[in-house]
């Protein structure tokens, strides 16, 4: 049996996006990106990023077309980066943010150093992988859960418009790495109350009683390159092993709000929020035989999380901050997102730029 896991390219894969990134002139002290080295299937993982900057910059949006230049610029250097350069970063956090325990700590828990001070990121993620566990905890892993439990993982929704080669294997993959492995590692971290660093991780320390067997069999199967199982066999048997993970899955339980819990809650919406542009103006006009349609439907998604998170943080603030909040609310509408409602929402945050600008950078000093 080979293998298909790889460190080295996702290495230079790291080292490009930042060479194109210094030279757009985005400033970053610190690039990480999401999950550990093991967790990346060359060639069918792509990498995101996570960017850390020393300050907020004088205009968020200046910085996103910047970060949009960038990115586009690194994806056509390889017709390989269509994939692997997925879509620009999904989040942009300050660095005193970061001291401020103002970040999600699972968040913080599965990055790996891309560029920067690895003895910094060490003290974040060790504060973070210690503090007191809470609800916001809860809704992290949880919410992992109930975005792919009860026939809500749908394979066909893993788009393979970017994947040229070996569409079996790409979707045997994502059975692997998109479903069963993040349900695995939100179970892990709801059953031990641990902030895993990777699903990797989770597959290989927590596999109570049956899951043993289960957990050996799809580590062995998220680095093969043999043809079988086939990928609707693959996705019956993973249905089954989801549900016996389940059942090992702790019922969710009271817990305090940790005393951070609203300015994470703050900081880590707007981290999320602060790429938007980016990746508008990305998928609205990527590179030749790029296809970004499935990525523009994906925001849905993510602004529906963030009205959310704002409508709940809008109760819990007074003042001129839930001025801002209700304020950066209206401007996330619900619905479904097309190419259409993307440039409407782009003109949108554009008139009203002093809103966005103040909600990006509250804050973040």
């Amino acid at each position: 049996m080979t293998t298909v896991r790889s460190t080295t390219s996702y290495t230079r894969l790291g080292a490009i996006y930042a060479e194109q990134l210094a030279t757009q002139g985005v400033t970053a002290s610190m690039l990480t990106h999401k999950w550990q080295a093991g967790d990346l299937i060359a060639p069918h993982s792509d990498i995101d990023i996570r960017v850390i900057l020393d300050q907020a910059p004088d205009s968020w949006w200046e910085w996103n077309e910047q970060l949009a230049a960038a990115h586009h610029r690194a994806v056509l250097l390889d017709p390989a980066h269509s994939r692997l350069l997925e879509h620009p970063p999904g989040f942009a956090f300050t660095a005193g943010e970061l001291e401020r325990n103002q970040v999600s700590p699972a968040e913080i828990s599965t990055w790996s150093l891309v560029t920067g001070n690895a003895a910094r990121l060490g003290r974040w993620q060790s504060r973070a992988r210690t503090m007191p566990w809470s609800r916001a905890d809860e809704r992290f892993y949880r919410g992992i859960l109930d975005a792919r439990i009860g026939g809500r993982y749908q394979l066909d929704k893993d788009s393979t418009d970017n994947v040229h080669h070996d569409l079996d294997g790409y979707r045997r993959h994502c059975i692997v790495w998109h479903y069963v492995a993040p349900c695995w590692f939100a179970s892990a971290a709801l059953a031990t109350r641990t902030r895993c660093p990777g699903k990797t991780a989770a597959l290989d320390q927590w596999h109570p009683g049956e899951l043993e067997v289960l957990a050996k069999e799809f580590l062995r199967l998220s680095t093969s390159s043999d043809p079988d199982p086939s990928p609707a066999d693959l996705l019956r048997s993973a249905h089954v092993t989801v549900d016996a993970v389940l059942r090992r899955t702790p019922r969710p339980r009271p817990l305090p709000e940790a005393s951070e819990a609203e300015a994470a809650a703050w900081t880590t919406t707007a981290g999320m929020l602060r790429v938007r542009v980016a990746r508008w103006i990305y998928y609205l006009d990527p590179p030749p035989e790029t296809e970004t349609g499935y990525l523009i439907a994906r925001e849905e998604k993510e602004l529906r999380s963030a009205r959310n998170t704002l409508t709940r943080l809008a109760d819990r603030t007074s003042g001129a901050d839930a001025s801002l909040v209700k304020a950066m609310t209206e401007l996330l509408p619900p619905g479904p997102t097309t190419a259409g409602t993307l440039r409407d929402l782009l003109a949108q945050w554009s008139r009203h730029r002093s809103v966005v600008e103040d909600f990006l950078s509250a804050n973040s000093a």
